[in-house]
C-alpha cells in the first residue's frame, strides 16, 4: 500500500510539468478535428450520401448482411449510423463536429467534449469505405482517445482545477514512438532504393500530390537526396526512443521529430496527415521550456492552476486504467513492427485504439508507369464481402489494409 502510495506520489508531481503542454496539445488537436470535420462537411453527402459515389445506407446494409445481424455489424464498426442514416444526419454530424472543434481551438475542453468528437468521428471513419481508408484517419481517432482522458471530467477551463495525467503524457509519445519507428521499419523492409539511398531521387516528383515546393526539391543534386535518405532513417528509427529519455534528450527529440514534419509539409501534401503527426510529439516537451516561448499571459495562467490544483485520485486512477488497457492493446501492434510481414496501416481492434503506421514502403520511379501508380494512390477496398471474421488479427487487414 506505501509503495502505491509512493508511485502516485511521484506521477503527482510529474504531472505539475505539463500544464502548458496540456494546453497547446489540445488546442492543437482541436484544429486537427477543425479540419477534419470541415473536409466531411464539404463532400460526404457526394461521397457518402443516399445519392453518393459509395452510398452509405447500401454498405450497412451489406456489412449487416455478411455478419449476420445489424448488432454484430455495429460492434464490428461501431457507429451511430447504425441507429438511423441520412443525408441530414450526415451534415449535421460534420458541421457539429466542426463546431465543437472551435471551441476546443478556442481553449474548451473536458471529457465529455472530446469523447463526443472522437465518437461522432468515428461514426464517419466506419461508414466511409474508400473515402476513408487511409492511415490518417485512424491514427486521428487513436490520438483523439488519448486526448479524452488529457481532460478532467467536466471543468472545460483552459487551465481547469486538474493537473493534466502524466501516464497519458507518455502514452501520446508511445504514440509518436510507433508511427514514426512503424514507418521507418516499413521502409527498411519495402522498396530497396530506401536501402541504397536513392528513393529520393524521384520521391518528390511521383508521389501522390506534389505542392509547389516539391518542384524545387526534386531538383536538388544526388548527394542532397542521399544525405536526406540517411536522416530519415535517423529520424525515424534513432530519434523516437529518445523521446522516452531524460529532459533534454525528449526536449531536442521533439525538436527534430516535429521539424521532420514540418519538411514533409513543405515538400508534400498529405492532407492533414503530419500536421496530425506533430501532436503527439508536443508531449516531448514539458513547461520548463514551452514558458520560454509561449505569451506571459498564458504561463501566468499555467502558474496559477497549478499552484492551486488539488490532487485528484480518481483522475490518477482513470488514466491508470486506460494505461493498462493500452499497454494490453499494444502487444498485436509492437508483434506487428517485429515482424517481417509487417502491415502498414492497420488496427487491431474495433474502436482503433492502438494501431499500426506506416508511409511510404514503397516508391514509384516514374509517372509513366500508371498502374504502379494509381496502386499507389487509391485507397485499399474495404467491402463487406472481404471480410475475415473467424480470427482477431483479420481486423487489421481491413480487407485489404489502409494506404
Amino acid at each position: 500500500m506505501q509503495t502505491w502510495r509512493a508511485v502516485q506520489d511521484i506521477l503527482f508531481a510529474a504531472s505539475k510539468n505539463y500544464w502548458l503542454t496540456r494546453f497547446i496539445l489540445l488546442r492543437f488537436l482541436g484544429a486537427i478535428y477543425a479540419i477534419a470535420f470541415l473536409v466531411a462537411a464539404q463532400q460526404n453527402a457526394a461521397l457518402l450520401g443516399e445519392h453518393g459515389l459509395l452510398p452509405a445506407p447500401l454498405y450497412l446494409d451489406r456489412v449487416a448482411t455478411v455478419l449476420g445481424s445489424r448488432t454484430a455489424a455495429f460492434l464490428r464498426f461501431p457507429s451511430f449510423f447504425w441507429f438511423g442514416f441520412s443525408d441530414s444526419l450526415l451534415n449535421a454530424a460534420a458541421w457539429g463536429g466542426f463546431a465543437l472543434s472551435l471551441v476546443v481551438v478556442l481553449g474548451w475542453a473536458n471529457i465529455p467534449i472530446m469523447a463526443a468528437l472522437w465518437a461522432t468521428y468515428m461514426s464517419i471513419v466506419h461508414i466511409g469505405q474508400d473515402w476513408y481508408s487511409y492511415g490518417w484517419e485512424i491514427q486521428l481517432l487513436e490520438t483523439g482517445f488519448l486526448g479524452i482522458f488529457l481532460c478532467p471530467l467536466l471543468d472545460p477551463r483552459p487551465f481547469p482545477d486538474r493537473a493534466p495525467p502524466v501516464l497519458m503524457i507518455w502514452l501520446f509519445r508511445w504514440l509518436g514512438f510507433r508511427i514514426m519507428f512503424g514507418a521507418g521499419l516499413i521502409k527498411l523492409r519495402g522498396d530497396p532504393c530506401w536501402r541504397d539511398l536513392t528513393c529520393l531521387y524521384y520521391h518528390y516528383e511521383t508521389q501522390p500530390i506534389p505542392n509547389p515546393l516539391s518542384r524545387l526539391f526534386h531538383f536538388r543534386p544526388h548527394w542532397f537526396h542521399q544525405a536526406g535518405a540517411v536522416w530519415n532513417h535517423f529520424v525515424e528509427l534513432v530519434v523516437p526512443w529518445f523521446g522516452f529519455g531524460p529532459r533534454l534528450a525528449r526536449h531536442i527529440a521533439g525538436g527534430l521529430l516535429i521539424s521532420f514534419q514540418i519538411i514533409l509539409i513543405v515538400s508534400g501534401n498529405l492532407s492533414f496527415l503530419n500536421w496530425l503527426t506533430i501532436v503527439p510529439f508536443l508531449a516531448c516537451f514539458d513547461d520548463s521550456v514551452l514558458r520560454r516561448v509561449l505569451p506571459r499571459g498564458l504561463v501566468a495562467m499555467a502558474d496559477r492552476a497549478r499552484d492551486s490544483a488539488p490532487v485528484s485520485r480518481h483522475e490518477f486512477v482513470a488514466s491508470a486504467c486506460v494505461s493498462v488497457v493500452i499497454v494490453y492493446l499494444s502487444f498485436a501492434p509492437v508483434i506487428n513492427l517485429l515482424s517481417g510481414q509487417q502491415v502498414m496501416n492497420g488496427s487491431f481492434d474495433p474502436l482503433e485504439l492502438v494501431n499500426t503506421y506506416g508511409a511510404f514502403g514503397s516508391v514509384v520511379a516514374s509517372v509513366t508507369r500508371s498502374s504502379s501508380k494509381e496502386r499507389a494512390m487509391l485507397p485499399s477496398t474495404r467491402t463487406p464481402s472481404g471480410f475475415r471474421t473467424n480470427s482477431r488479427p483479420s481486423l487489421a487487414i481491413r480487407c485489404g489494409g489502409r494506404r
